[in-house]
């Protein structure tokens, strides 16, 4: 493994600046000034966009790029406009505008650009910051090039900052970026390596060296004995693959345990499926391409993490579980109706083989569940996220999904998600768990308690991203955890399906920021 921590997880170095003179003037200047928005620009260059726009009005509505005298060289700039806002509109806009200023900025041949980020509005105080995660997005080199071509590890060796209120505040914001961008730049890694790259014990792998020497301690469980004793779900996915020796599956904790007596417990547990054929029932008709992606709820996990090792917090104790297995095809994969009993003692018969992600996670969320009831842990709130439903693109598109528990939403969870969410421009949309999913889930003969799946698509299925967060409490006890029992447990079901990021575009983090915003602040 390649160590990339000379650039901390950041994908070129960050140069916070006083002032447009001093970038300028500089003895290694800035070639490129890249603008996002109109306010508290430098006078000249406010002046020289307004003259663009009388003599090209598309320069608002679309990335520009022309010449311009600030100070005693023509400098290039590229104007990016975040536009008009509507009423529909959120903080993305900001990360947009940045991305695309990046891009246009690269195709100009730039060797050294200066962001000149937005000034937070009563609206969108946190635009600054949104607009340096959309440019670093941008900026993303994948992990199998850096390691493949070293020349092309970085795009830009260093960009220029400059906040509209100093140095010093770009500093403070680079600060908190930074532990963000470390985050996303891990899950980038997991979420977006091939099959092979990222299969499951090189995910340990990579995993291990990422955490190694900081206070997030990483077990890995890799022994087949212990599949089939402790995670027999998960061990029915993995079985196919385990016939081959480098797609063996893993189960990787990550946990993290505060200086100070916690206040809460933060714990997630991640799909991380690192290539879905399908199994027995293989997808067809050209659905299997992009199902490397398919490891991206375990990939945000990992990242969660990472940024709680950054920011360190003094009363949140965090624990991640990465679930990494191949759902292969062969003559050792499971099939639709096999019968097997979970670690909770729940006896589940198998619909649909492609219906594999449930399944993997399901026996370690139960183990979190068992360790919030016997170590008193406080405040718990367990998770399951991952890129589940194709029902949940079609439902919401790009955005995620939260839906919770009785407990989780008589806590206002949801809402308070989805407000931290549409802070940093991470959104999330609410569904709502109802009766009917629990009886689509329960046994349909005698001698079976749970019913893992139909035999059609999600995307077909009525209420087709809710029914799995059914299937994952009925299939650990956490069904028993509700508002009434005597031990309730919070818990929330995330599908990111919409909101990962789809191959060709680069994986997206989620929901990484609205869980930092959440839970780190």
């Amino acid at each position: 493994m390649t160590d990339y921590s000379d650039v901390y997880y950041l994908p070129c170095e960050i140069d916070p600046v006083d002032n447009l003179e001093v970038a300028l003037n500089r003895a290694a200047r800035c070639d490129t000034l890249c603008v996002i928005d109109d306010a508290n620009l430098h006078p000249v260059l406010a002046r020289e966009i307004e003259q663009q726009k009388t003599f090209d009005a598309g320069i608002c509505s679309e990335v520009s790029c022309f010449r311009c005298t600030v100070g005693s060289e023509p400098v290039r700039v590229v104007y990016s406009p975040v536009g008009e806002l509507s009423d529909f509109d959120d903080v993305r806009r900001y990360a947009e505008a940045a991305g695309q200023a990046m891009r246009r900025a690269l195709k100009a041949g730039a060797k050294f650009p200066l962001l000149v980020l937005p000034a937070p509005t009563e609206r969108f105080f946190a635009a600054p910051l949104v607009a340096l995660l959309g440019a670093l997005h941008e900026l993303y080199v994948p992990l199998q090039l850096r390691e493949d071509v070293p020349a092309k590890r970085q795009r830009y060796a260093k960009i220029g900052l400059l906040h509209p209120d100093g140095a010093q505040r770009g500093q403070d914001l680079l600060r908190q970026v930074q532990s963000l961008e470390a985050g996303r730049f891990v899950a980038r890694d997991i979420g977006g390596g091939d099959p092979e790259r990222m299969a499951p014990p090189r995910v340990a792998e990579y995993v291990l060296q990422a955490f190694a020497g900081g206070p997030v301690k990483v077990t890995v469980v890799d022994d087949p004995r212990v599949f089939e004793r402790d995670y027999p779900l998960f061990q029915a996915v993995n079985r196919a693959a385990s016939t081959v020796e480098r797609h063996r599956g893993r189960i990787v904790f990550l946990e993290y345990r505060p200086p100070k007596p916690a206040r809460k417990t933060v714990v997630l547990v991640g799909k991380g499926v690192t290539y879905d054929t399908g199994g027995a029932d293989i997808k067809a008709g050209g659905v299997m391409a992009g199902m490397s992606r398919d490891k991206c709820g375990a990939a945000a996990v990992a990242g969660f993490m990472k940024v709680v090792e950054q920011r360190q917090p003094q009363d949140v104790h965090a624990i991640g579980v990465l679930c990494m297995v191949r759902n292969s095809v062969g003559e050792e994969c499971y099939v639709s109706d096999e019968m097997v009993t979970s670690r909770a003692g729940v006896r589940v018969r198998v619909g649909n083989t492609d219906a594999e992600g449930r399944m993997a996670m399901a026996d370690a969320l139960c183990q979190m569940k068992e360790r919030v009831l016997s170590e008193g842990l406080p405040d718990p709130h367990l998770y399951t996220v991952a890129t589940l439903t194709g029902h949940a693109v079609l439902a919401v598109g790009n955005s995620a999904i939260v839906m919770d528990n009785g407990p989780a939403r008589a806590a206002n969870h949801g809402p308070e998600l989805q407000r931290a969410g549409e802070v940093v421009g991470d959104p999330f949309e609410i569904s709502v768990l109802r009766r009917e999913d629990f009886d689509f889930h329960r046994g349909k003969c005698y001698g079976e308690d749970v019913l893992q799946a139909n035999n059609l698509p999600s995307s077909r299925t009525p209420r087709g991203h809710q029914g799995p967060a059914a299937f994952l409490m009925l299939a650990t006890g956490l069904d028993k955890c509700g508002l009434s029992s005597a031990h309730p447990i919070k818990y929330s079901h995330l599908d990111i399906a919409g909101s990962a990021g789809d191959v060709p575009d680069t994986p997206t983090g989620s929901p990484i920021l609205a869980l930092a915003q959440a839970h780190l602040q």
